[in-house]
């Protein structure tokens, strides 16, 4: 029998919103393991939000930006102290600076990017010049790049949050303003709903069998045939497409249309096609 310490239960409350008895019940259940009591509380339709825990505290800023012909993008995560610094326009330059290495060295991660050069000098170089000029230990912590027929990108509350989409595109420049707009538009939506995938077809398979597995579960709580169970579990899975995939999404800025709907009005006053390929969500201190 696992010692179930109040920590945890108060861990497990404030991630699901649960009572505290159940929560202690559903660890005790759950031997002590956090994320299956998390699961035991979404089984009896007690956990009312599942939020991440534990995630670090790091200040700083993040950064997205797209090449001039809107076909790469780069997103860096640049740490340091305090949020002073973070939202300093001095330090957010020296993300930016970094952003453009990125888009042209196209590193595969942090330490190769260390290594790029930009007006003469190398990464690692501009993150020790912003250590000497801000006064405050600075560190390079992740970098995505992404290439497609056109990219978008999004800084939320001035760099909490960094967003890249791409896109396959036809018969429209990626460059162009109506095209960046609606990339902007669907990048947002990213920042605000922080989806699972782009499409149905890319969320991965074990969250899809995760998910069921707990709709099942809560079906057979109701006491259901079993033929209904499965009916119930199917249409609740259809649910969680809708809220977690980006384009079945309801559009933030017209909730009366998906998000894959608003991209197609877009391609159609731009005279051509857009179909969302996927995207990159980096949160500050994720």
């Amino acid at each position: 029998m696992a010692d179930i310490t109040a920590s945890m239960v108060k861990e497990l409350r404030e991630m699901t919103g649960a009572g505290m008895m159940e929560c202690k019940k559903a660890l005790a259940e759950a031997e002590g393991d956090m994320e299956k009591a998390v699961d035991v509380l979404r089984t009896r339709g007690l956990a009312a939000v599942a939020k991440k825990a534990g995630r670090a505290t790091n200040e700083g800023t993040v950064m997205a930006m797209v090449s001039d012909d809107c076909k790469t993008g780069a997103v860096v995560e640049l740490n340091c102290e305090t949020d002073f610094v973070g939202m300093n326009e001095k330090f957010k330059a020296y993300a930016e600076k970094i952003c453009k290495a990125a888009i042209e060295a196209k590193p595969a991660d942090v330490e190769a990017l260390k290594a790029a050069t930009i007006d003469g000098e190398t990464v690692e170089e501009v993150v020790t010049d912003c250590i000497h000029v801000m006064g405050e230990n600075t560190q390079l912590a992740r970098v995505a790049v992404v290439e497609a027929q056109g990219v978008a990108a999004y800084i939320h509350a001035g760099g909490k949050i960094g967003v890249l989409v791409t896109f396959d595109v036809e018969g429209i420049d990626p460059a162009s303003e109506g095209f960046q707009k609606c990339g902007r538009d669907i990048a947002m939506q990213v920042a605000a709903l922080n989806p699972v995938s782009a499409t149905r077809a890319d969320v991965p398979a074990d969250v899809v069998e995760h998910e069921k597995e707990i709709y099942k579960a809560q079906a057979a709580e109701s006491g259901k045939p079993e033929a209904i169970q499965e009916k119930m579990a199917e249409g609740r899975l259809e649910k969680f497409y809708k809220e977690n995939c980006l384009t079945e999404q309801g559009f933030v800025k017209n909730p009366d249309q998906t998000v894959a709907q608003y991209a197609d009005e877009c391609a159609k006053e731009l005279g051509g096609k857009i179909a969302i390929t996927g995207f990159v969500r980096f949160a500050l201190g994720e």
